[in-house]
């Protein structure tokens, strides 16, 4: 597999620190709010390459952190944190907020098909890792105490700035918008390893530590719950473009200060969705959730279709539009499949040629635009129906569209629709069963020679655009 890293900002091949096995690591939701469409096209992207891996054959170990502390709503580490607007916003506990909110990110995965990673683990669950990490780095000289607060020493590396060649005077204390000088900070690029009660005196949550009664900064929990679960060799992070500064970037130095030695050769980072008028957010327009496009009446899986359609590394716009045309396309390719008899022998070549194009193909960066296509490639191959399913079916455990499922709850219902008044004659077609009806008419029709009003009914489906093809047994039918 070849994958774009943002670390060197080209496509690599990837090799793991051990043969067959990742280390994969996912940043995952700050819990103080529902999560938008957009924080969701990352895990849905991420969920496709850890499914991706599966199938190639490695075993996968996936670890997310839930932030249910200290993430403040500055990345200068100034500003309120967002656990605790939560808490005040819904007059809740900063808990009772973190449960809600992380039980609806899940419940968001679940009807997104994303599955749940191999340890999720709630930040305030690892205070004693933090300790130790920023123990070691204060003894190592890449930490510093200063106003009660322990800080990174960035002037300790030689290369700080990974993803991206910065500006020095750009990210200047007091020159970036919206931050404010910390006058502890002996460099502009310094971080916060841990509060104290000398700062954040509303602060819900504290601990006690060496350093006094507070609660670690944004940036160590990530690489405490990585050190604890992943080891000290990760294979590969993921996350949203957003996070790559400042946070990755601080991962990078307090993880590689601590350890000693390289900690994370491959980043993958996922673009953003925007509306029309620029990047989503929770503070901006329409709050646009998963039960939100329930409520408009999509069908979650439409919005994952409309994801897989574009690459990770670009920015995707969504629009009410786009996302109708989607879900079209999702549904009639569900007609498409269910149209197939899931009967005879599966071809096992030419299954194992189509699932080695397919490694490939969306091998190739992710590229899962390549990979609905390889569905469509799938249903026009020449092979019997039941080949075609297993294929689709291979296919899926990657895409995770549920489109066997689907499909086959499609083909229950249209052979529900015909048993109900056709005997043995058979409908197939794209799974709508008022058209099953109109098709069964005509039949009726014609059995009792009216062909006049066969031909009428004929007629009025073709000027719906849906052509119907009289077979052995019955008839088929789909839109042109």
């Amino acid at each position: 597999m070849y994958l774009y890293n943002s670390a060197t900002h080209k496509k690599e091949e990837f090799k793991t620190h051990t043969p067959g096995r990742v280390e994969m690591y996912t940043c995952g939701p700050t819990v103080y709010h529902f999560a938008h469409i957009g924080n969701l096209r990352s895990y849905i992207m991420e969920d496709v390459l850890e499914k991706y891996l599966r199938f190639a054959g490695y075993d996968v170990n996936r670890v997310m952190n839930i932030t249910d502390v200290g993430h403040l709503s500055s990345d200068a580490d100034t500003g309120e944190d967002k656990m605790l607007k939560g808490a005040k916003r819904e007059n809740k506990t900063v808990m009772d907020i973190a449960r809600f909110y992380t039980d609806a990110f899940f419940d968001d995965c679940r009807k997104l098909n994303i599955k749940r990673p191999d340890v999720v683990q709630p930040a305030t669950g690892c205070i004693g890792e933090y300790i130790k990490i920023i123990t070691k780095l204060i003894d190592t000289g890449y930490a510093y105490l200063a106003g009660g607060n322990v800080y990174f020493d960035s002037s300790r590396l030689e290369r700080y700035y990974i993803f991206n060649d910065h500006n020095e005077d750009d990210l200047a204390v007091g020159v970036r918008e919206g931050v404010e000088e910390d006058s502890n900070k002996r460099n502009k690029n310094d971080f916060v390893l841990w509060f104290t009660k000398s700062k954040f005196e509303d602060q819900a949550l504290k601990w006690d530590s060496p350093w006094g009664v507070g609660y670690p900064g944004w940036h160590i929990e990530c690489s405490g719950i990585s050190l604890k679960y992943n080891g000290e060799y990760l294979d590969l992070h993921c996350g949203g473009v957003d996070n790559a500064f400042p946070h990755h970037t601080n991962e990078i130095a307090q993880s590689e200060s601590y350890l000693g030695h390289p900690w994370c050769p491959h980043w993958f980072h996922v673009h953003h969705l925007n509306d029309p008028a620029g990047k989503m957010s929770k503070s901006k327009g329409e709050f646009l959730t998963v039960s939100l496009l329930e409520e408009k009446g999509y069908d979650p899986l439409a919005y994952r279709w409309f994801c897989l359609q574009s690459h990770y590394r670009k920015t995707l716009v969504f629009s009410w539009e786009n996302l109708d045309n989607a879900a079209a396309a999702y549904t009639k390719l569900l007609s498409r499949i269910a149209a197939l008899k899931p009967e005879g022998d599966v071809d096992a070549a030419a299954l194992g040629e189509y699932r080695e194009k397919f490694l490939r193909q969306v091998g190739n960066d992710l590229n899962t635009s390549m990979a609905v296509t390889a569905v469509f490639d799938a249903l026009k191959a020449k092979a019997n129906d039941a080949t075609k399913l297993a294929i689709i079916g291979e296919f899926d455990k990657v895409l995770s569209m549920s489109l066997l499922e689907k499909a086959a709850v499609l083909r229950e219902k249209a052979a529900q629709a015909v048993r109900s008044g056709g005997g043995d004659y058979v409908i197939t077609g794209e799974g709508d069963p008022e058209v099953d009806a109109r098709v069964l008419a005509r039949y009726e029709a014609k059995k009792a020679k009216n062909f006049a009003e066969a031909d009428r009914i004929r007629d009025e489906l073709k000027a719906r655009g849906i052509e119907v093809t009289d077979v052995k047994g019955g008839a088929s039918w789909k839109r042109v």
